[in-house]
């Protein structure tokens, strides 16, 4: 099936080859479907609900107070990517048992707040979030032509008691993203802080942005980092080929960074690797073990019983469907153990460490649909065999 698989990639025919409702093999380990209708208690939030349309685009992280914040776009009118955004939180103190109320992190009236990518100071406890902004009338084709009445913006905001309360939204758009970038997306999926080596404690989110269309109109990943523990960002380094969307990024076992991407146009990930934390990304290549639907996913490292384990989130077929985490014990060279999550329609996703034996994952899916609900689920590790 391996060899198939690379083969169909390669040759551009996957779809064609593979049939989408088995890409993870008959040895595909399960557990029960969280949504059971839409009123379910594992669907923190729900689509006509709470006075919005639908929500969408999770991410998650642990404060070191242990709590979860789990945020998203909550879209008022529609489920589009554009129109009147607002972004939103849940919090949980007892592990993802249960959820407080919906908060609003920042509303601008009928603008597009969103894209969240918080990041977790362990040093401090402060829990930073980065986000993006632009004019509710803008569309993103006009933004890309560079005709837009405004254009895309990058924000910040920080939170000193575990996402209780959150200042007031800065703009670091001239730090962070170049005059001739048009579109411009801050994760959305969690941020991370290097823990081993000389640049310990930086912080580093990844990003993506889209050429002006008089400038070529390519598309890139990229990441921004800081070195003072979230209070001043820069332009970090970018993705070496084009085609490369949104991202996610993770520690390695030797202090290499990885940049797992969504790749334009295939229907597997990117990867890339950066030996200077961030200042620079080579040997970017196609990870055909992740098969996607070209989507969002969300990557994250931890320590499994002393082992350095990679965790990796998406819909694992080549439609928006089958959302899976796989993991690997070998810098990602592998991911031969994963647990099916939702085998219906699904798409963005974010994963976090609930404690050193459980992961949990934050993710769009439904019935009908993947934008029904973003649900919540605990994941034992003694599950991914």
């Amino acid at each position: 099936m391996k060899n198939l698989l690379y083969i169909c990639l390669l040759m551009g025919v996957f779809a064609s080859c593979t049939p989408k409702e088995n890409m993870l093999g008959p040895d595909v380990i399960a557990i029960d479907n969280p949504i059971r209708d839409l009123d379910s208690t594992d669907a923190i939030f729900k689509r006509r609900s709470e006075g919005y349309f639908c929500f969408r685009i999770p991410a998650i992280v642990k404060t070191k107070e242990g709590t979860l914040l789990a945020f998203a776009e909550a879209r008022k009118n529609n489920c589009s990517d554009e129109d009147d955004i607002d972004l939103v939180l849940k919090r949980s103190t007892d592990g993802g048992k249960t959820w407080g109320p919906l908060m609003v992190v920042w509303s601008d009236g009928n603008n597009t707040c969103g894209n969240p990518s918080p990041i977790v100071d362990q040093v401090t406890g402060r829990v930073v979030l980065l986000m993006t902004w632009n004019l509710g009338t803008d569309k993103i084709g006009t933004i890309n032509d560079g005709t837009s009445t405004d254009t895309r913006r990058v924000f910040i905001t920080y939170s000193t008691d575990d996402g209780l309360n959150w200042d007031a939204p800065k703009e670091i758009t001239n730090d962070v993203k170049k005059p001739e970038w048009g579109w411009y997306a801050t994760g959305p999926v969690h941020g991370l802080q290097i823990q081993s080596g000389p640049h310990k404690n930086r912080m580093v989110i990844p990003c993506d942005y889209i050429e002006l269309r008089r400038n070529g109109g390519k598309g890139f990943s990229h990441v921004i980092y800081s070195d003072d523990l979230g209070d001043t960002w820069h332009i970090g380094g970018i993705s070496p080929n084009e085609r490369a969307n949104e991202s996610t990024v993770a520690e390695l076992s030797d202090g290499r960074l990885m940049l797992n991407m969504r790749a334009t146009g295939r229907n597997a990930r990117w990867v890339a690797e950066s030996e200077d934390a961030g200042l620079s990304w080579k040997n970017m290549r196609t990870d055909y073990n992740l098969v996607e639907p070209v989507c969002q996913g969300s990557l994250l490292d931890a320590y499994v019983n002393g082992q350095h384990t990679l965790f990796f989130s998406n819909p694992a077929s080549t439609a928006r469907e089958n959302m899976t985490i796989k993991m690997s014990t070998n810098n990602g060279s592998s991911w031969d153990k994963y647990v099916r999550i939702h085998a219906g329609p699904s798409a963005y996703s974010d994963i976090v460490m609930i404690n050193d034996q459980t992961v949990g994952i934050l993710y769009e899916g439904g019935i009908a649909n993947p934008y029904e609900t973003i649900t919540f689920r605990e994941v034992p590790v003694t599950l991914f065999k």
